[in-house]
């Protein structure tokens, strides 16, 4: 996913941001095996790397006017950088210690419904933790009858028994290491809050749509405070978008690998076009795709 991308000045910047936290992020995305790639601790950094490359690419590109941006779970410390609200390198040292804190929650998982609605899903997490199964919660809140639950392994094998029984059309668990933005992420949301408390934060040049609540905040206390739960709240995805349209947008773009959050984007407002850049080329000519002078 980083091929074209590690030479450019950005990179190698990132690329010393990790290696100085003791992750050799060169070596792993040079292999880019699924073996190298998947594992949480890697999968972030990786992740914010390719992101913050090719955003800084189309902004040097020029052309575009930039009125909000946001970020899904990890991505919005890219949205961060994006806005100029956290340095690149600073955002690449709290991403490799939000991986690794993760990383070290191994109990639970998460599980997707598809066909579900937010209010099914809440009672479904509902009847199981009042049955005893344990903790099982609203994660994400990805586009209209997409949502993620996450939560302790029986409570959460039993919200998938649950959701099948009561006709949700998939239920399925992921291949993820842990019970993300569940409140069995709160230990380490607590390490990674002093991390959070010590980092040089800034105001944002241009709103963030915040995944705890979809607010659009452009002062640092308020996105510091929103990135310290972030770990264990739910994403609310669709709310981030519906912010980034209110705020005026005719594009919205997917900087990153792949297209999930275009796809995601095209059900939660199909009114407004959607579209993915994730190579260098793409991002060069970002203003010529969207050919307007609003993005």
């Amino acid at each position: 996913m980083a091929d074209g991308l590690l030479d450019t000045p950005t990179a190698r910047g990132l690329l010393d941001a990790a290696s100085a936290r003791g992750l050799d992020l060169a070596a792993a995305l040079q292999r880019g095996s699924d073996d190298d790639l998947r594992p949480t601790e890697v999968a972030q950094p990786a992740l914010l790397l390719v992101e913050c490359v090719l955003a800084e690419r189309a902004r040097q590109a020029g052309g575009v006017e930039v009125v909000g941006v946001a970020g899904h779970s990890v991505g919005e410390y890219a949205a961060l950088v994006a806005a100029g609200a956290l340095p690149a390198a600073e955002a690449m040292g709290l991403v490799v210690e939000r991986g690794r804190a993760m990383a070290a929650m191994r109990e639970g998982g998460m599980a997707a419904l598809l066909g579900a609605d937010v209010e099914t899903a809440e009672a479904i997490c509902r009847d199981v933790e009042a049955s005893g199964a344990g903790t099982v919660v609203v994660a994400n809140l990805n586009a209209p009858g997409q949502v993620v639950l996450s939560g302790a392994t029986e409570a959460l094998r039993a919200a998938v028994d649950l959701a099948r029984e009561r006709g949700v059309r998939r239920a399925l668990p992921l291949n993820v290491s842990g019970a993300f933005h569940s409140p069995l992420m709160a230990p380490a949301a607590e390490r990674f809050g002093a991390l959070l408390d010590a980092a040089d934060f800034g105001g944002a040049s241009i709103p963030v749509a915040c995944n705890v609540d979809g607010a659009a905040v452009r002062d640092a206390a308020g996105l510091r405070d929103r990135l310290r739960r972030q770990l264990t709240a739910p994403v609310r995805w669709t709310d981030c978008v519906a912010t980034l349209v209110g705020l005026g947008v005719d594009t919205l773009v997917e900087v990153g690998p792949g297209s999930v959050l275009t796809a995601l984007a095209k059900r939660i407002a199909p009114e407004v076009r959607a579209i993915a850049v994730s190579s260098l080329d793409e991002a060069g000519a970002l203003a010529e795709r969207v050919g307007v002078s609003h993005g």
